[in-house]
């Protein structure tokens, strides 16, 4: 069965390079109509911005696109755009938060500026964005969303500290609006790349980087928004392979309260950690439950 997006109106931020540029170019070309988002502006020449160029490789492939320069940081920008998009096309059916920054430094380095400056516009611009279109999608009883987390939220790495918080507080964020938006059909997901863009370049070998291209990882976005999408669910991809992530909870063990528990935990660590029968809980609520169900047991 082939995946198709004819009617469907898509909003991609941080689309004028990189991973957002391929996945506009895929939407595009399996039929939706696509705002390309980026805050790019044009060279000393004037030409272009980077949101026009990818916007004129998809008319000219016969596609539908308008381009957008708002910060997603910039609330009332971003409501412009959507405000925008439905007078143009009537709807938005598809929102990928895609755009990001890197300010790189290990934490006894950082500064908390730029700590705050990259979970402003990875965790608070998609917050800012999946604000500005959900109301719309609840009403037309139809929405797909990806949040983009990153390797380096779900596991860490090394000088990513602002990064990886804010790529992993996507992941909370995700988990909360899908089942949310259950009723109302909008599914929500994430996609945790791996691809060579301009926020990896010099970081990685020129073969590593060859494997790494932004077109391997759009496939994955594809399938993350289409009508028959999952939700709630972490897709890794890079190189072409595919991968899923979940947040897992032991079964864990009773152990009680009161004098002497920092001891009985330490006695019982490796039990409490054992990952024989480990599972992906529904909600936050089934961690209580557990808790509570085990003391009652006991």
């Amino acid at each position: 069965m082939s995946i198709r997006f004819d009617g469907k109106v898509a909003i991609i931020t941080g689309a004028g390079g990189g991973l957002g540029r391929q996945h506009a170019l895929a939407l595009a070309e399996r039929g939706a109509k696509v705002v390309v988002n980026d805050l790019g502006r044009a060279g000393a020449d004037g030409g272009e911005t980077p949101a026009e160029a990818v916007v004129r490789e998809i008319v000219a492939a016969g596609g539908e696109a308008r381009a957008n320069h708002a910060s997603v940081t910039d609330v009332t920008a971003v409501e412009a755009l959507v405000k925008d998009t439905v007078a143009a096309w009537g709807r938005v059916d598809i929102l990928v938060n895609n755009a990001g920054i890197l300010r790189d430094k290990s934490f006894a380095k950082m500064t908390l500026d730029d700590f705050r400056l990259v979970v402003d516009v990875h965790l608070m611009g998609a917050a800012i964005c999946t604000k500005a279109v959900w109301d719309l999608m609840k009403a037309q009883g139809y929405g797909r969303i990806v949040m983009t987390t990153s390797s380096s939220g779900l596991y860490g790495n090394f000088g990513q500290s602002n990064y990886g918080a804010a790529k992993m507080a996507l992941v909370g964020l995700m988990q909360t609006l899908s089942i949310e938006g259950a009723k109302d059909n909008i599914r929500v997901n994430c996609l945790a790349p791996t691809a060579a863009t301009a926020m990896t370049e010099g970081l990685l070998p020129a073969p590593v980087l060859e494997k790494l291209k932004p077109e391997a990882v759009s496939p994955g976005l594809v399938f993350l928004v289409s009508e028959d999408a999952p939700t709630r669910t972490v897709l890794c991809a890079g190189a072409g392979t595919f991968e899923r992530a979940y947040i897992t909870m032991t079964q864990g063990v009773h152990v009680g309260f009161g004098a002497g528990t920092p001891e009985r935990i330490a006695a019982a660590f490796d039990a409490i950690s054992d990952r024989d029968d480990e599972y992906v809980p529904e909600s936050g609520t089934v961690q209580g439950r557990n808790e509570v169900g085990k003391a009652l047991q006991a």
